[in-house]
């Protein structure tokens, strides 16, 4: 990924191999990662971001589970539904993953952090780390909270089965004003029919 803001380019250069390391502990959430930075730019880019915002999207998107790193094997790669201790625990992993990324002292590092500490919030207020709702939510973490519940549902995981593309799309029309912006997820129900990220179980 070559992004045209300098800054979040060698952030993103410097940062890579986390990714490389979370795809060898986990390959499944690698390949995740990667959906979720396409759909994200592709809603970014419909919503008219500039170029900043963008760039800080983009990273944010493909590090958004970074933090998956620091939950342990046994949970991260349970193929059942968690307990609540284990949900807890998973739920760590946007905090984990906002200081790995603002570690990194980087131009740009602060702002991707902040999108990934807050891509599960819901527009609601009842999302995690901070409860935040509505616009208090930045922009870029309400665009990856689209993108990662998308894809989540669309593949299969050990723990689920994938749904189908009406289906998907039924559910998340359902949550919007809950979980998603309507505003976001109206653009988003325009471009994923012609996403090439669209799933093909009809």
């Amino acid at each position: 990924m070559k992004l045209d803001n300098p800054n979040f380019n060698a952030l993103y250069m410097y940062t890579k191999a986390l990714s490389v390391a979370l795809g060898y502990r986990d390959v499944l959430t690698r390949l995740h990662s990667e959906r979720v930075q396409n759909l994200s730019a592709s809603l970014g880019t419909a919503y008219g971001l500039n170029d900043e915002e963008l760039a800080a999207l983009k990273i944010a998107a493909s590090f958004h589970d970074v933090g998956k790193i620091g939950i342990p094997d046994h949970i991260l790669l349970k193929p059942a539904k968690f307990d609540e201790y284990e949900w807890e625990k998973m739920k760590q992993h946007s905090e984990i993953g906002e200081k790995i990324i603002a570690s990194t002292e980087l131009d740009g590092a602060e702002h991707a952090a902040r999108v990934i500490r807050h891509h599960h919030e819901n527009y609601d207020g009842s999302g995690y780390p901070d409860g935040l709702a509505g616009t208090s939510i930045s922009v870029c973490s309400r665009i990856i909270t689209i993108a990662d519940n998308y894809d989540a549902m669309a593949v299969t995981r050990s723990y689920h089965n994938a749904k189908t593309h009406p289906e998907v799309m039924q559910i998340m029309r359902e949550e919007t004003g809950r979980k998603h912006d309507p505003e976001l997820m109206r653009l988003f129900c325009e471009i994923i029919e012609t996403s090439p990220y669209k799933t093909t179980m009809a």
